[in-house]
């Protein structure tokens, strides 16, 4: 992974308890945040509206929700 590449999408640590499933919904949640902060960075700058900002974070948060029922199957 190149330096711009870790500066833009980083990552962090998982310290809970290891399981594979953890693990995975660890790196989901992560994405969601990162893709939260784009969003809400794109709607505080004019580039989207509230209402556009809302759908898309809801998508996302419904996505997180989907990957936590098929991860505890």
């Amino acid at each position: 992974m190149s330096n711009i590449t870790k500066c833009l999408f980083p990552r962090s640590r998982y310290y809970g308890k290891f399981t594979p499933e953890n693990l995975i919904f660890n790196a989901n949640l992560q994405e969601f945040s990162h893709r939260v902060s784009i969003i809400s960075s794109l709607e505080t700058g004019g580039k989207i509206s509230s209402r556009e900002a809302y759908l898309q974070i809801a998508e996302l948060w419904h996505q997180l929700e989907r990957s936590k029922v098929d991860l505890l199957k």
